[in-house]
């Protein structure tokens, strides 16, 4: 993840650590970001993860949300 210059570089899917990464925030807050019910998680088993699609959707709609 350290050589990834844009979101298309990314994993298909992306994990709470794989998130704190690109958004520059501790895992603690990106576990905090899976909780929330507006977030698009996939939950398999125990383990939570993202596609790559929704996140860059959901981000998008973030940034609106501030430029509203």
């Amino acid at each position: 993840m350290d050589n990834i210059k844009n979101f298309n570089e990314l994993p298909l899917t992306l994990s709470a650590s794989d998130i704190s990464q690109v958004l520059g925030i501790s895992k603690a807050s990106a576990y905090t970001m899976f909780k929330r019910k507006d977030f698009p998680t996939i939950k398999i088993g125990k383990r939570c993860i993202v596609s790559r699609d929704k996140f860059i959707d959901w981000l998008a709609k973030q940034e609106r949300k501030v430029e509203s």
